[in-house]
């Protein structure tokens, strides 16, 4: 049995926005929900309802009404959500025009400045004009090579107000990284900064961009933000307008906001590209939208007087989510750097200093945490924050505890999990129930999800394959040059017709929580029996001579063997004693199929540049085969480390 961590006393639940839904929807609809799960089971059966009460609740701004909310939501792909509908996204987002500070930016570089609803409005407007003059129209691609600065969400906002495709990425992609995506997109103007910052140090962007525009043609504009420069020396880059001379000079102006269908594309998302080219993955105005204000409001309980902050670079999906914020009013705190710089209580010291509420990380930072062992709680005041949130990958046991521990007694850890694919989650928080050790509060509300056995059937407390089996809003309306729809229906429905197949593997408990044990296309096969790569990374990574691991199956013998390989600590030797105390933990902690046939050091760990651990592309270095593109990887030289080993040609 799970352990309770935490529990909301019943006036803290009054007073979410969870509670004020359930109050809603039986207002509404005649019902009499009283709790998470009874909401969720209504909001998967009822969904055309469900999303109808979410657009009014949390008051979606359209300048016409949808006639229909879904026309079919078993339709996967292809359901059509709000036809009839006009809106825009950045309009919702700058509903705010008042003096309340809309972002904190902090750079490591000790950088801070603020930005309020009142001056953002107006940055936004001034941009949004000039893109206009530069020819920008509904439809056209504006990308971003940009840090987690203000200048980021202000070109997306100025951009899609205008109907325009915004996409981006961090500047610590290299240039095949940014070619293989905004290549595919052919974007007409690009936003960046002359550099970014990190452990201290400067590093020039304009270089790479220089060499990226000479393989992009479509780019007629490059706007550099300064960041490590005050004015940079823009006369090498082709095209290039400083931004202080590219936004209107004019003030007090208002935003024409282009009225569009809901299902407008606003966003061009990347798969991680680790098997070729990236997939880009098309996502709707609408659907967003609605998708990460229910995210945000109910799951996360945000509100007005909220600061929130999320740990994420403008190339991962939690950037997106975290920028939705605006549309509750919240305060965002947006950082660039290193969050172990100048040391490792640099982002928890901020987190007193700027007050954050609600903050955002991943399973990974957690990790790093507890190696360091970081205990905030021993030198900040943290008394106005509420809610941690991780995500990423899996988070152990031992992080939950860890939280608990060292952050504070009495606060939501929720631990969230979904993808790029749909800028959003099918697991989350809810602010109205327990935190169980290890488990993912619940399913998200509208998300139809279930763990498939292999043969497609539904099943409880026993893992299996995550699927989503009805329609949801933020789905992609299609991916980038797939003009029938091959791309999109090999990626998630090609193994269960007609059902969102994610490629998590996961258990869904009697009580709705959830618990993932990773990739399910990196799942073990030892002797037939399917198991999860982070039930090994829980148990081996806690042990201290351990920094790093990754596992995979090798296929040996008519078999499949579990191999695993470790980064060791500085100054920590793998010897046969310690081998053997890695098998002794998984057996005992976990199960005799979980230990592994073989232990191997290596000096590093793949990655990709979202910062995900890459067992498929190991895999395939240790089966000879090729990994065709190690560009996707913010380490790509530690593949080499995998090739020709020779104690996998061994008994």
């Amino acid at each position: 049995m799970a352990k309770i961590l935490w529990e909301p006393s019943s006036e803290a639940v009054k007073k979410t926005n969870m509670y004020k839904f359930f109050g809603f929807v039986n207002e509404k609809y005649g019902l009499n929900i009283s709790d998470y799960n009874t909401l969720w089971e209504w909001s998967v059966e009822d969904i055309p309802n469900f999303w109808a009460a979410v657009w009014d609740f949390v008051q979606i701004k359209a300048s016409k009404p949808y006639d229909e909310v879904v026309d079919d939501p078993a339709k996967l792909p292809g359901a059509r959500w709000f036809s009839g509908a006009e809106l825009n996204f950045a309009e919702n987002l700058l509903r705010y025009r008042d003096e309340q500070t809309a972002l904190i930016f902090r750079g490591e570089d000790s950088v801070r400045r603020t930005v309020t609803y009142k001056e953002l409005y107006d940055e936004v407007a001034r941009t949004a004009k000039s893109l206009r003059e530069a020819g920008v129209k509904s439809g056209d691609r504006v990308v971003g090579f940009v840090p987690n600065m203000p200048e980021a969400i202000i070109a997306m906002l100025a951009a899609t107000s205008t109907g325009a495709t915004w996409s981006s990425c961090s500047p610590d992609f290299g240039i095949k990284g940014v070619l293989d995506r905004f290549g595919q997109i052919k974007p007409k103007v690009l936003f960046t900064a002359d550099g970014y910052w990190f452990k201290g140090k400067p590093l020039d962007s304009l270089e790479r961009i220089g060499a990226i525009l000479k393989e992009l043609p479509s780019i007629e504009k490059v706007v550099v933000i300064p960041y490590t420069n005050e004015r940079p020396d823009i006369s090498a880059v082709p095209n290039a307008v400083h931004y202080a001379d590219f936004k209107s000079a004019e003030s007090g102006l208002e935003i024409d906001f282009e009225q569009l269908p809901a299902d407008h594309p606003l966003y061009i998302m990347y798969s991680s590209g680790t098997t070729g080219l990236p997939k880009c993955m098309v996502q709707s105005a609408g659907g967003v939208l609605i998708n990460q204000l229910k995210e945000l409001v109910l799951h996360t309980d945000l509100k007005r007087e909220d600061t929130i902050f999320y740990f994420t670079t403008c190339g991962w999906m939690m950037w997106n989510w975290l920028t939705c914020s605006l549309g509750v009013g919240a305060t965002l705190v947006l950082y660039d750097g290193n969050p172990f710089h100048p040391d490792p209580w640099a982002l928890w010291k901020m987190a007193e200093d700027e007050g954050i509420t609600v903050f955002g990380t991943s399973a990974g930072y957690i990790a790093a945490m507890m190696n360091a062992e970081v205990k905030p709680r021993e030198r900040f005041a943290l008394k106005p924050l509420r809610a941690v949130l991780s995500t990423g990958s899996p988070l152990s046991v031992e992080g939950f505890e860890y939280i608990y521990e060292t952050v504070k007694s009495d606060l939501q850890l929720a631990s969230i999990s979904g993808g790029s694919d749909i800028n959003g989650c099918f697991a989350a928080g809810d602010p109205t129930s327990p935190v169980y050790a290890g488990e993912l509060q619940c399913r998200c509300l509208g998300m139809k999800v279930e763990a498939f056995d292999e043969q497609g059937r539904p099943v409880r407390n026993q893992q299996g394959e995550l699927v989503c089996t009805a329609a949801s809003p933020s789905m992609p309306i299609y991916f980038w040059d797939d003009p029938d729809g091959a791309k999109y229906h090999a990626a998630y429905f090609d193994v269960y017709p007609n059902v969102w197949r994610h490629g998590d593997f996961i258990e869904i408990n009697d009580r709705g929580g959830v618990v993932i044990y990773g990739r399910s296309d990196a799942t073990l096969n030892p002797g037939g029996v399917r198991i999860g790569t982070a039930e090994i990374y829980r148990q081996v990574e806690a042990l201290p001579e351990i920094a790093d691991s990754l596992v995979v199956g090798q296929n040996w013998k008519n078999d499949v063997r579990v191999i695993l390989f470790v980064k060791m600590e500085e100054g920590r030797e793998l010897t046969d004693e310690l081998k053997n105390k890695i098998r002794v933990t998984l057996r005992t902690n976990a199960s005799p199929r979980h230990v592994p046939a073989k232990i191997i050091e290596v000096p590093d760990i793949p990655y990709t540049l979202n910062m995900k651990k890459v067992e498929l592309a190991v895999k395939k270095v240790i089966e000879g085969k090729a990994v065709l593109n190690k560009d996707a990887l913010s380490n790509p030289e530690s593949l080499d480390y995998f090739a020709d080993l020779k104690e996998l040609q061994e008994d």
